[in-house]
C-alpha cells in the first residue's frame, strides 16, 4: 500500500518555510506520537566546519517549537564521525554546531551527542539482519521515548544521495559502527594523477595513507574504507573500488535505521528538505554548488517513502547548468553526479520492513 508523504513547494505567498515545515508537522500527524514529557530526540547533522549547505537552524527551530507544543522534551542529536574532522568526539563536535547557529538561543533545545565523549556509549541492539545481527547504536537515542529526523538531501558518494535512511542508519551508528558499515568500500590511487598534494592524509582517520616521492599511497591492511581521501581529493586521482557491490554498504545502512527504530516505529517522524542540493555530503569542510533548484520539504512517517519520493524530485528537476552535472538534463541527476546505483537502500528497506518504496505525495496548501 503507498505510504503518505507530504510536500510544501518553495513557492508559496505570504507563508514562511517555517511556517510551512509546522504545517507539514502537522499534516504528517507527528502530535500523536508525542505524549507529555516524552524525550523527544531530534536528529539533525550540525555540518562540518566550513560547510554552509546544511539545514539551517531556524527550521530545526520551527520543529522543536511543535514538540514543546504536544508536551516533548526535545533535544538536538548527532553520532560522532568516523573521520578525522571538527565532529570526531562530543566535545569539537558541539563547539562545531554551536559555531555553525545550532545554539540554544536559536534552537531552544539542547545538543546531546548520541555515543558520548568518544563513540563509546552506544547500545547494542539485535536485529537479525542479513549484514548484522546486531547494531551498535548510540545510546542517547534509544533512551529516548520518540525521534523525529531531519534530513538535508543532498548526493553522497558511497550511496548515491543522503536522505532519511542515511541520516539515521549512518548518522545514529558509534563510530566503531560507522566501521563496520564502511567495511565494503576500499580507495585505490591513480598514480598518473596524483600531485602529492597531502590532503588524503590530512583527512585519513585509519593513518592509513602514505606520501612517497610525491605521490599518495594507501595501505589496504590499515584502510578500512571511510571514502574521506575520495571526496578530498582534488584532481580526482583517488576512486572507490568495492570488495563487494556497492549494494552492500547501502544495506548495512538500512539494518541500522531498523536498529535505530526498533521500540520507536511507531513513535517516529521524519522530514527532508530539499533545499541546497549539493553533489556530496554535509560532512567536509567545503560544498560544492547545488544541481538542482531549490524544490521544497517533505515530511512522512515512512522512511522509505519519503527517500523515494525525494529522489524522484530531484531528479525530474531541471538541473543547474555549471553544476557537477555532465548533462543536466539527465533522468537519473543522482547516479550521473556519483554513478552509483542508490535505488538499492529502497529496495533493502521495504524487503526489510521499514517501509515501501510506493508512496502517494501529498501537496498541502500553499
Amino acid at each position: 500500500m503507498a505510504s503518505k508523504v507530504y510536500f510544501s513547494g518553495m513557492k508559496g505567498k505570504h507563508k514562511s518555510l517555517l511556517k510551512k515545515t509546522q504545517d507539514l508537522f502537522d499534516k504528517a500527524d507527528f502530535a500523536k506520537f508525542i505524549s507529555k514529557g516524552d524525550f523527544v530526540a531530534i536528529k539533525v547533522h550540525f555540518g562540518e566546519k566550513g560547510n554552509t549547505a546544511y539545514l539551517h537552524p531556524t527550521l530545526v527551530r520551527a520543529v522543536v517549537d511543535k514538540v514543546k507544543t504536544c508536551g516533548g522534551k526535545p533535544f538536538l542529536t548527532d553520532a560522532n564521525t568516523l573521520y578525522v574532522g571538527s565532529r570526531s568526539n562530543a566535545t569539537d563536535h558541539i563547539v562545531t554546531a554551536i559555531e555553525n547557529g545550532f545554539d540554544y538561543a536559536v534552537t531552544d533545545a539542547p545538543i546531546i551527542i548520541a555515543d558520548g565523549l568518544s563513540g563509546k556509549d552506544y547500545t547494542t541492539v539485535e536485529i537479525d539482519g542479513t549484514h548484522f545481527s546486531e547494531v551498535k547504536i548510540g545510546s542517547i537515542v534509544c533512551h529516548a521515548d520518540a525521534m523525529i529526523v531531519l534530513s538535508h538531501f543532498k548526493g553522497h558518494e558511497l550511496t548515491g544521495f543522503g536522505g532519511t535512511l542515511k541520516n539515521v542508519g549512518m548518522g545514529l551508528g558509534s563510530r566503531s559502527a560507522k566501521q563496520m558499515m564502511h567495511s565494503d568500500v576500499l580507495p585505490v590511487v591513480h598514480q598518473n594523477k596524483c600531485t602529492g598534494c597531502g590532503d588524503c592524509l590530512t583527512w585519513c582517520p585509519a593513518n592509513a595513507v602514505k606520501i612517497s616521492q610525491k605521490k599518495a599511497s594507501i595501505n589496504p591492511e590499515e584502510c578500512y574504507g571511510c571514502g574521506e581521501c575520495v571526496v578530498t581529493c582534488k584532481t580526482g586521482a583517488i576512486e572507490i573500488s568495492w570488495k563487494t557491490e556497492a549494494r552492500a554498504i547501502q544495506e548495512k545502512i538500512v539494518e541500522y535505521v531498523k536498529g535505530v527504530l526498533k521500540g520507536k516505529e511507531e513513535k517516529s517522524g521524519f522530514m527532508n528538505f530539499l533545499m541546497d542540493i549539493t553533489p556530496d555530503c554535509d560532512c567536509y569542510g567545503w560544498n560544492d554548488m547545488p544541481i538542482v533548484p531549490n524544490i521544497g520539504i517533505l515530511a512522512s512517517l515512512d522512511p522509505v517513502a519519503i527517500d523515494a519520493a525525494s529522489a524522484d524530485l530531484v531528479n525530474k528537476a531541471q538541473g543547474l547548468q555549471g553544476s557537477r552535472l555532465r548533462d543536466i538534463n539527465s533522468k537519473d541527476k543522482i547516479k550521473a553526479i556519483t554513478d552509483i546505483d542508490w535505488r538499492p537502500q529502497l529496495d533493502y528497506g521495504q524487503k526489510i520492513g521499514l517501509g515501501s518504496k510506493e508512496y502517494q505525495l501529498i501537496e498541502i496548501s500553499r
